[in-house]
This record gives structure tokens, sequence and C-alpha cells, in this order.
């Protein structure tokens, strides 16, 4: 019922970058911790990273640790993944997800989660 909005997709070559944006519809994430997933056709939704309420914890899938990095700004009620060395395995559509939790809360599985985006796609190619 609470909705977000992923946006920054699009196509980049291979050790290319992206930076995606989250961004809630009508409501603040004060309260929420955030996370990223992707899902690509004929898989389960992959956690790749979260981050907490205040954004002073996180965690991160070992298939994007040292080039993803999830971050938020608060101010701008905001939450962005920036994604380097990018390869052809990291194409999926991208999705943020918000769940209501307390200060310390941090998970990437993707169950957990109750309020999601429509997604944006990444497609990495030559």
């Amino acid at each position: 019922q609470l909705h977000l909005l992923e946006s920054g997709g699009g196509l980049v070559q291979p050790g290319g970058s992206l930076r995606l944006s989250c961004a809630p519809s009508g409501f603040r994430l004060d309260y929420y911790a955030v996370g990223w997933f992707r899902q690509v056709p004929g898989k389960e939704r992959a956690g790749l990273s979260c981050i907490t309420v205040s954004g002073s914890g996180t965690r991160y899938a070992e298939s994007v640790k040292g080039r993803f990095t999830i971050s938020r700004d608060n101010a701008k009620n905001m939450v962005y993944l920036q994604m380097n060395n990018l390869t052809p395995e990291d194409t999926a559509v991208y999705y943020c997800g918000a769940v209501s939790a307390g200060n310390g809360f941090c998970t990437y599985a993707p169950k957990v989660y109750t309020n999601w985006g429509k997604g944006t796609q990444v497609t990495v190619s030559s």
C-alpha cells in the first residue's frame, strides 16, 4: 500500500557505473529500513543490500560487496545504490523496498519487506 519509485536504470557497458535512486511516494522514510533487490526472469528476487533507519549500518550480499554502496539522505527522503564495475551478470530489474523497523534493523531478505517499488531495468552489455 506504501509505494516507492526507483530511477536511474539504463544500458551500460561492462565496467561501467550507475546510481539508482529510491523515492517514497507520499510518506517519510525516517522510520523504515530500506533494501535493494534484483530479479531476473525465472528466478527468485535476490537481496543485495540494506541500510538501517539512521544510515549507520549497512549489509551487502557477497555478489555485490565491494562494488555496490547503499546510502540514504534522510533530509532529502531518498535512498541510493551506487553500482560500480558492472558485469553482464548484474543485468536485472532492480527494486527498492522499505519495512518499518527499529533503529538497528537491517536485512536484505526479500520476504521481510512489505513495501515495494515497481523496479527499474539495468542492462549491462557490450
